[in-house]
């Protein structure tokens, strides 16, 4: 299939094209976390078994996307874009709060968002992993996205003495490359601890990061 269909226009059935074009999507996009998160996987998917279980047709399919791989990047954007919101929102609620309470804050909405239905983490965490260069490229610009935002939080609690003033970049890329990892590997069963545990855990990394041992408080 060389790309895109042109999907039909004007009004059916009460819904303009539209909203028949939005509802299809998601019902494509439903289907691929289902299929993807909780079944055979995005290799192990095909067009026809996705469109099957989306309850459309092929046609409908390439109306709307070209390859199963656009499918994956829309979810995955989807997915860790939801996330991102999650930890934004908590962060702002705590505006002028100490960090500490908004990196325990922020850590706590990502983890609750992502573990909250495991197919989400399978998705950030092992189905975007080696599925080709353009979702490798989207993969590393979406965590450069959330080293950003340690960074920025490393940068205002530094002005406001709560942390080293210094360059935090390299130290927050490791911290965020092993988020998703330990997340996986708890919701895997293979730690023994809960939730909160695993967070607290995430919450003293950050904070290690943040204030490093040599550190005296304001500089």
């Amino acid at each position: 299939m060389a790309g895109r269909l042109t999907p039909p226009t004007g009004r059916y059935g009460g819904r303009s094209a539209e909203e028949r074009q939005a509802d299809r999507r998601r019902r494509f996009l439903d289907a691929a976390l289902q299929l993807f998160g909780a079944g055979p996987g995005f290799r192990g998917t095909t067009v026809a078994g996705l469109s099957e279980a989306a309850g459309l047709s092929t046609r409908q399919f390439y109306e709307e996307f070209r390859t199963l791989e656009d499918v994956l990047a829309a979810l995955y954007l989807t997915v860790d874009g939801r996330a991102e919101r999650s930890a934004l929102a908590s962060l702002a609620a705590l505006e002028g709060r100490p960090v500490a309470e908004r990196a325990a804050a922020a850590c706590h909405a990502y983890a609750a968002h992502v573990t909250g239905d495991p197919r989400r983490l399978r998705i950030t965490s092992i189905e975007v992993v080696g599925a080709g260069p353009r979702l490798e490229r989207q993969r590393l610009a979406r965590r450069a996205r959330w080293t950003d935002l340690v960074c920025a939080e490393a940068a205002a609690a530094a002005e406001r003495g709560e942390a080293a003033r210094r360059d935090h970049r390299l130290a927050a890329t490791a911290f965020v490359g092993g988020v998703n990892g330990l997340l996986h590997d708890w919701q895997s069963g293979r730690l023994d601890a809960g939730l909160d545990d695993v967070v607290e855990e995430l919450v003293r990394l950050l904070l290690g990061i943040l204030r490093p041992p040599d550190w005296r408080g304001g500089t």
